[in-house]
């Protein structure tokens, strides 16, 4: 899993930097608006829509902008017409690739999608492929600072975690779905502080491959994530020390 983490930290760390503050607010917006529309417009009673305004808080999205989204969601409009995808596939070496889009053109989608793929020596595969190959899991990073990471990971266990990872003084903390947001909460209460917290896919396994293969796949998730359509991407690519270097 280490690998992995530490993918997922760099491409948290690399933030807003590498998505135009554009796009980033319209897939934050899409996430608001499906959610109030499939769950209702208060977040109180809507985990989804609450973690979906906490992410665009800290992106500073503002607060009108955020507004406008989530009554989308509950008075129809564009958000009556989008529609949640998620597309299956492999990347190099066979590696697992699932990508969550959300989309008004399903043609569009499947096509630019289908393009990257092609474009990074990967393909699309059949409903079902490889979501197998992964848990739905409530993902908590966060940041260590001056405190002790194994006595940052015993209050996450206490909180009700089931995994904690530390690794190179960095924290992540694991959690079924519905306990995220309990966990999150006792940890802030603890006065850790909460880089993000968010419902994601997580590999049961993950694969290894040559430095070559593993840049061929950070390209191809890269290239994913910035099509206007995808929300999310998930791999179970294990990302060496070697090929970071070789991809910074």
């Amino acid at each position: 899993m280490s690998g992995h983490s530490k993918w997922s930290q760099i491409k948290r760390q690399k933030g807003v930097n590498d998505v135009r503050r554009g796009a980033l607010f319209t897939k934050l917006g899409r996430e608001m608006t499906v959610a109030a529309r499939d769950g209702g417009g208060d977040p109180n009673s809507n985990f989804r829509l609450r973690l979906a305004i906490q992410k665009a808080r800290e992106s500073n999205m503002p607060a009108d902008t955020i507004d406008r989204a989530i009554k989308r969601g509950t008075g129809g409009g564009d958000g009556a017409v989008l529609e949640e995808i998620t597309y299956e596939g492999y990347g190099s070496g066979g590696t697992a690739i699932l990508v969550d889009a959300m989309t008004d053109n399903r043609n569009r989608a499947a096509a630019e999608i289908r393009a990257a793929f092609t474009k990074y020596g990967g393909s699309l595969g059949e409903s079902g492929c490889v979501s197998w190959l992964f848990d739905s899991k409530g993902v908590i990073a966060v940041d260590v600072g001056k405190q002790d990471p194994d006595e940052l990971a015993l209050i996450a266990i206490d909180a009700g975690a089931e995994d904690v990872n530390v690794e190179d003084g960095s924290v992540e903390i694991y959690t079924e779905p519905a306990e995220l947001e309990k966990v999150r909460r006792t940890l802030e209460a603890s006065k850790v502080a909460i880089v993000s917290a968010e419902v994601d896919m997580v590999p049961k396994t993950t694969v290894q491959l040559d430095s070559k293969g593993t840049i061929s796949v950070m390209k191809l998730i890269e290239r994913l994530e910035d099509l206007e359509d995808v929300q999310r991407v998930y791999s179970n690519i294990e990302v060496s020390e070697e090929a970071l270097a070789q991809y910074s």
